[in-house]
C-alpha cells in the first residue's frame, strides 16, 4: 500500500510497495492531469524506469485524446542512427508515440544525427520559447543524480545543449551494447525542467537506493542535477525500494 509524505519542501514522496503499484499510481497521476486541460505539452524521458507507467498508458489510451497532447522528447545520445533499437527515439515511437497515436505533428525531439548541434538546439530552445512551458514532465534519475543527460557538474546548463556524458550515462544499458561511439547527448536544461508546471520522477530497485538517499538530505547541489527538483512547487516522486 502506498504511503505519501512530504519529505522536501515541496517535493511530495509517494513511497509504494511493488513496482506495479508505482506504475498504476503514475499512470493515474498523469492522465488525470493531462484531462484537466484541452491541451497538454508532455516531456518525457526514456529508459527502465517510465517503461511500466507508458505501458499502462497505451492500455488507457481511450482515456487520452491524441489530439491534444503534444510530446517533447527530453534527451537523445549524439551520433546513434534515431532508428536505431538503443536511441530514445526508438523507445518513445515504440512505447509512446504509436501506441497513443500521437502525430508527427504533436512530436518534438532532438535529432541524433543534426550536423550542426548549437542550431539544433536553438530549434528546440525556440519551440520552447513558441509552446512552453511543458504541462508535465516525466523524469528518470541516474545513479549519479543526473536528469535528463545534466550531468553532476560545477555548473548546470539552463536550456537545451549538446553535453559531455558521464562514464554512468555512457555505461547505461540502452547504450553501451549499441556497436556505436557516443560521447555527448542533447538534453533539455535544469531551467526548461524547472518551468514545467509539474515534475513526476519514478524511480525503484535496490541499485537507486544510496542516490535516493543524498536526494532525500534536501541539499542542492550541481554534482547532484536532481537536487534541483527541491527547487519547484509541484514534484511528485513514486519511489518503491524494491526490483519489482
Amino acid at each position: 500500500m502506498a504511503k505519501t509524505n512530504y519529505n522536501l519542501s515541496f517535493m511530495l514522496i509517494t513511497r509504494c510497495s511493488s513496482v506495479a503499484e508505482l506504475n498504476e499510481l503514475a499512470s493515474e497521476y498523469i492522465i488525470k492531469d493531462l484531462s484537466s486541460r484541452p491541451r497538454s505539452l508532455f516531456c518525457t524521458a526514456t529508459g527502465n524506469s517510465p517503461t511500466g507507467i507508458y505501458q499502462l498508458l497505451a492500455d488507457k489510451k481511450d482515456r487520452i485524446d491524441p489530439q491534444g497532447l503534444s510530446l517533447i522528447k527530453l534527451d537523445e545520445w549524439y551520433n546513434l542512427p534515431m532508428d536505431h533499437p538503443a536511441s530514445c527515439e526508438y523507445y518513445l515511437q515504440q512505447y509512446m508515440i504509436r501506441p497513443l497515436g500521437v502525430s508527427d505533428g504533436n512530436y518534438t525531439g532532438f535529432n541524433s544525427l543534426a550536423k550542426d548541434t548549437a542550431a539544433e538546439c536553438k530549434r528546440i530552445n525556440d519551440f520552447l520559447t513558441a509552446n512552453g512551458p511543458i504541462d508535465i514532465c516525466v523524469l528518470g534519475i541516474g545513479l549519479n543524480g543526473h536528469i535528463g543527460f545534466n550531468e553532476p557538474a560545477d555548473y548546470l546548463q539552463p536550456h537545451a545543449h549538446l553535453a559531455t556524458l558521464s562514464d554512468t550515462s555512457l555505461n547505461h544499458t540502452m547504450i553501451k551494447s549499441s556497436g556505436v561511439e557516443v560521447k555527448y547527448g542533447f538534453t533539455l536544461g535544469v531551467a526548461d525542467i524547472l518551468q514545467s508546471k509539474k515534475i513526476i520522477l519514478p524511480v525503484f530497485g535496490k541499485n537507486k537506493k544510496e542516490i535516493m538517499e543524498q536526494l532525500f538530505e534536501a541539499k542542492i547541489s550541481s554534482q547532484l542535477p536532481a537536487s534541483v527538483l527541491g527547487l519547484h512547487p509541484d514534484v511528485t516522486v513514486f519511489y518503491c525500494e524494491n526490483d519489482s
